[in-house]
């Protein structure tokens, strides 16, 4: 496995397109790993220290995760390296997509990500450039579907990743505040891999306790999932505090967190320092992390300190959460992967782009309970695969790799691979 896995990391991407924004010192990067059959896909992010490095990284991941979810093309990522709080940020965002708007119009996809909001911004922007919607690069280079389909098609996902979640099931039933298909689905997913993986490998869930890094959409949604499904959110840490409540946060507190974050940052009466949080949280006891924060923060310390107080699943809400070089598995989380069960982000993290996948097919139910039960089902079907290969509920990441590697690298040699 190793072997192949490095094969597929070391392979050059298929297009680097860079761009240097003349108004700003704003910077960015459209990686594509590779156009398979026809296109490839993956979300725009902003941060400021963004690499093209980083982007090529996520490309290669999200090539990984549409061989899981969905539709079979090729990954791709964009990132901007500028601070998403400049008051420029919108005027940086207008430039960008009006630079890349060829590659969306003909084989490339994005949406959402990092510190870039798919509804208040991807959509908007992009629209004002002539694209009908940011997945229209997918729907051209890859379906080829008639002019009917794909009018259809361009619609259900227009439709669909905008609209307000009603069902309680999935999201707070609110008139306060708008919530989104877009705004519950990465999230609802990463929950859902805990709730299936503790099935699978026969594991108690009732009462067990949750850590949360990062409390924006993808952290939120998680913990309004797991609260719903009986687990206990005990601890949150966000970039500027976080709460440590050792007997659990009860539903409707998590609610209102959800409700009453200002844009992605928690906000709360009782938020205790970060600094205080971060010396302490990784101790307090769970047997459930979700690292939803960002890539690349969480530390081998952190890591043993968390499985010292009795951790057993770490499920990826963040693209590569670890802090290692490596594109998939480095030092951590090899070292985490052994211990414990670690859900990888590509199957984890798959909900938006199993969305976007579940609207690509015409005709389509648009009702709550259809896309986000298929999502549950498309995240319960990638971890029966990995089940079969890993029975006792450790290696989950170095076993999923395993299995999806052998769809991407089908001529790789499986004798020279078994070896390594």
């Amino acid at each position: 496995m190793l072997t192949r896995l490095k094969e597929f990391e070391n392979r050059s991407p298929q297009i680097v397109f860079h761009w240097q924004d003349e108004l700003t010192e704003a910077e960015g990067w459209v990686v594509i790993n590779s156009l398979r059959n026809g296109a490839a896909g993956g979300g725009t992010r902003m941060r400021k220290g963004c690499t093209m490095q980083e982007v090529l990284s996520l490309a290669k991941t999200m090539e990984v995760k549409f061989a899981v979810c969905g539709p079979p093309i090729g990954g791709a990522k964009s990132g901007i390296n500028f601070d998403p709080e400049d008051p420029r940020k919108h005027d940086v965002l207008n430039r960008w997509y009006q630079a890349v708007m060829p590659l969306l119009k003909t084989y490339y996809g994005t949406g959402g990500d990092l510190n870039v909001d798919e509804v208040a911004e991807v959509m908007p922007i992009t629209e004002q450039y002539g694209l009908l919607h940011p997945q229209e690069g997918v729907v051209n280079g890859h379906l080829h579907a008639s002019p009917e389909d794909r009018d259809l098609i361009l619609q259900q996902l227009m439709d669909g990743v905008k609209k307000h979640v009603t069902h309680f099931d999935y999201a707070p039933t609110t008139d306060e505040k708008d919530i989104t298909v877009s705004d519950m689905v990465t999230g609802y997913g990463v929950a859902m891999a805990v709730v299936h993986a503790d099935r699978l490998w026969d594991r108690a869930a009732a009462g067990k306790r949750v850590i949360i890094q990062g409390f924006g959409n993808v952290g939120g949604a998680a913990a309004l999932t797991l609260a719903k499904e009986g687990y206990k959110v005990v601890g949150i840490i966000d970039r500027r505090g976080g709460l440590m409540e050792p007997e659990g946060l009860d539903l409707e507190s998590i609610k209102r967190l959800y409700l009453n974050r200002d844009g992605n940052q928690l906000v709360a009466d009782h938020i205790l320092p970060f600094e205080q949080v971060n010396e302490q949280i990784w101790s307090m006891g769970a047997e459930v992390f979700i690292p939803a924060a960002g890539s690349r923060l969480v530390t081998k310390a952190q890591t043993d300190a968390m499985i010292a107080h009795g951790l057993e699943t770490i499920s990826c809400g963040a693209n590569v959460p670890f802090a290692d070089p490596d594109i998939f598995l480095g030092e951590t989380a090899l070292h985490a992967d052994a211990q414990i069960s670690v859900i990888p982000d590509f199957i984890a993290n798959c909900g938006m782009a199993r969305t976007f996948a579940y609207f690509m097919q015409p005709g389509v139910s648009m009702e709550d309970e259809d896309i986000f039960q298929d999502i549950s089902q498309t995240i319960l079907d990638a971890l029966a695969k990995t089940h079969g290969l890993a029975p006792d509920g450790k290696n989950l990441w170095s076993k999923s790799l395993e299995w999806v590697l052998k769809d991407l690298l089908p001529e790789t040699d499986t004798a020279s691979t078994l070896q390594a």
